[in-house]
């Protein structure tokens, strides 16, 4: 009896929650709308989207405006998100630093600043971080209303469900509860994700991929790797993680990967493997406006954009294998869009070419017909794919019940 009671107050909080997420959705997505409207979409009894507006309202994440053109009898009132008064902390972990963004609900950027963190051990990389988040909130006081959350994005292997970090390809971690330490630590709602994944998702919301449902974004830096959408949400795998693009045999006789395989894409399509190409063929004796010492991937590209044969030649050839590896993925998920996202893309009028001549030969006719292969519009954005969870969480509810209830 006292099971069977537990269950069905679980449904019903279950339900609340995605009544409540319907109306958020649709608030967030196409206000101003009418509650008529709201009902008419969501196929949500009027009462009920009455009494879900009133709970926002009251709680300051949407408010009425102008009342809207009358149909005949009387006029409806428009609704529309509030997102001044709320705010999250969003935090890029990289490899010996950190980016930790103040944004508000409408993801604009309203504080920034950047953290070393040279830690190698797990122990010293958790208490670094958690002062340097406890510093930077410090710092935006003046400008925080009311913090709602804290999302940590980094490299390597995420557990989504529990917050633990698995791996992470710098340092040894184990069964890192980073979700659990941050609640302890500041009592907000954290979250933890993978940084190309949810970047991916970012595009969804903000950027690049906002007109579609499916969609692969492959970002080149230190590795190589994708976040796949299917349907609006991250796709990932049995364990929490897909999309290890960058370990794709592209080359079987190719220079030998981290992983142990030979000709990974991401032997030839990374940052530091492009910049060593470059450095080789120099060695070598190619003719370049390049020299060692100024062999920066953002030379590379500066030079291959002025003409310089040896970096059009090197980023060519990275295009070409970048081609083979998304033509692949594309045969696998048909995306209605594919994204390029990484420093590489500041010569996307070499890159993209390349691309492009790989996906029209390699790819299913059907698959490929208005493929756009586009650049990213947010990667200059250093943790806005942290700030992705943080909105994740209020469309699909979580987060906007836990508002609702505090």
């Amino acid at each position: 009896m006292t099971t069977g009671g537990q269950a069905q107050i679980g449904n019903v909080d279950l339900v609340k929650q995605l009544n409540g997420a319907a109306v958020y959705r649709l608030i967030d997505q196409q206000g101003p709308i009418s509650r008529i409207q709201i009902a008419e979409l969501s196929q949500l009894a009027p009462a009920s989207v009455t009494k879900i507006t009133r709970q926002l309202i009251e709680r300051g994440l949407i408010k009425e405006v102008d009342q809207q053109a009358s149909t005949g009898g009387r006029r409806a009132i428009s609704i529309v998100t509030e997102t001044r008064g709320f705010q999250a902390i969003g935090v890029r972990l990289g490899r010996y630093d950190a980016t930790l963004t103040l944004f508000d609900l409408s993801a604009r950027a309203l504080e920034e600043r950047h953290y070393p963190l040279p830690e190698r051990r797990q122990d010293a990389l958790e208490i670094a971080l958690l002062a340097a988040i406890e510093d930077f909130i410090s710092h935006c006081q003046r400008k925080i209303r009311e913090l709602i959350a804290i999302s940590v994005i980094l490299p390597g292997l995420v557990d989504p469900e529990s917050g633990v970090v698995r791996y992470m390809p710098h340092i040894e971690v184990d069964d890192w509860p980073l979700v659990e330490k941050l609640e302890q630590r500041f009592g907000f709602a954290c979250f933890v994700g993978h940084d190309i994944r949810s970047l991916a998702l970012a595009e969804h919301y903000f950027g690049a991929t906002r007109d579609c449902e499916d969609s692969i974004l492959v970002r080149v830096h230190r590795g190589t790797g994708a976040g796949i959408l299917s349907g609006g949400q991250i796709f990932i795998g049995r364990n929490g993680n897909v999309g290890e693009i960058g370990h794709i045999q592209v080359d079987p006789l190719g220079e030998r990967c981290h992983c142990g395989n030979f000709g990974c894409l991401e032997t030839i399509a990374a940052n530091a493997a492009i910049e060593q190409r470059v450095r080789q063929l120099l060695s070598q004796g190619y003719q370049s406006r390049l020299d060692p010492d100024n062999c920066r991937i953002q030379d590379i590209c500066r030079a291959a954009n002025r003409g310089d044969p040896l970096a059009s030649e090197v980023l060519e050839q990275v295009g070409r294998h970048l081609g083979k590896a998304i033509a692949i993925a594309i045969n696998l998920f048909n995306p209605q869009k594919v994204v390029i996202a990484g420093e590489v893309m500041e010569a996307e009028k070499i890159l993209l070419p390349a691309i492009d001549r790989c996906v029209n030969t390699q790819v299913l006719e059907a698959f490929r017909r208005n493929l756009p292969v586009v650049r990213s519009h947010l990667d200059d954005r250093s943790a806005i794919g942290a700030f992705a969870l943080v909105k994740r969480a209020m469309l699909n509810g979580a987060l906007l019940q836990r508002l609702l209830e505090e």
